[in-house]
């Protein structure tokens, strides 16, 4: 049974049924057209409705800099999404590629039911949502699909934490069966200090595809403080001479790590399996977190 849409405080509202969780939209107040969705406390997405081009989290912005990259400038691809927040980077794709063929898994079906219902999008979008558990519908994805994705996003959390079993090995092989040639995967980590978390995802990614890089703001990779690191994935060599330069042009230095530092980076933290995997660590308090009926 889907959770009932009410309003705390004067914001739309759903308690997720699978999860127990609190899902709100709110209002930018600064931004005319953005809303920011919240669950269990952490802000999930943000998405500007006037105009689905405009990313706002850092990381995010990163990933759209690589999907920039994907072919040819404003050619449309085939991309799924594991886990679909208010649908932020489905709504960039076609946004600056129309006609894009785009797959996204939800677990929450309250939370597709809320999204629909505040932030709805363009019915004209090749945008289809599947529900279930993101690895187990993955794995069951039409077989007309593999070999043809140009991008997989990796973006799961429940709360503010990353499920066990989209982080191992045995996951990522999966996921890289459904790749084009040229495809490219995309997963977003969060880990604090000591990045223990984040170094086993680097080394199980590079195990199970190859060419791997993380892209990440600078005192995050020092592990100075909590945040997300965007961890790429490719078959095939990626062309990173031009983000150091974009990376550095932001709000916040970040920098690519690929190559000898990416080595340097795992720094011998083992590939992450289905037999050891666990939940990637939950954030202090009050560093994603805002206060029920916070703006």
């Amino acid at each position: 049974m889907h959770g009932i849409l009410e309003f705390v405080n004067g914001i739309p509202s759903k308690v997720l049924s699978t999860s127990g969780y609190l899902a709100t939209v709110t209002t930018d107040r600064w931004v005319p057209g953005a809303y920011t969705l919240t669950v269990d406390g952490t802000p999930q997405s943000h998405v500007n409705l006037d105009d689905p081009s405009q990313l706002f989290f850092e990381y995010v912005q990163r990933m759209g800099h690589v999907i920039d990259q994907l072919g040819m400038p404003g050619e449309p691809i085939t991309a799924v999404h594991l886990g679909a927040g208010a649908l932020t980077l489905p709504r960039y794709i076609e946004a600056t590629r129309p006609g894009s063929r785009q797959q996204v898994i939800e677990l929450e079906t309250d939370l597709v039911d809320l999204v629909r219902a505040e932030l709805p999008w363009s019915r004209s979008a090749s945008i289809r949502i599947r529900h279930g558990d993101a690895r187990a519908v993955m794995e069951k994805l039409p077989a007309g699909l593999r070999g043809t994705v140009d991008l997989l996003i990796v973006d799961v959390f429940s709360g503010a934490r990353t499920p066990a079993h989209v982080t191992t090995i045995e996951f990522y092989r999966s996921a890289v069966a459904l790749l084009s040639p040229r495809g490219v995967v995309l997963a977003n980590v969060a880990d604090g200090p000591g990045l223990h978390f984040a170094r086993g995802q680097a080394a199980t990614m590079q195990a199970a595809i190859g060419h791997t890089a993380v892209l990440a703001e600078t005192q995050i990779l020092k592990g100075r403080r909590f945040g997300n690191l965007v961890l790429v994935g490719s078959s095939t060599a990626l062309p990173f001479e031009w983000m150091p330069r974009l990376l550095a042009a932001g709000p916040h230095p970040s920098k690519v790590v690929a190559g000898a530092e990416l080595r340097e980076f795992i720094a011998g933290a083992p590939v992450v399996t289905d037999a050891t995997a666990i939940p990637s660590p939950p954030p202090s308090k009050g560093i994603f977190q805002l206060r029920p009926g916070a703006e």
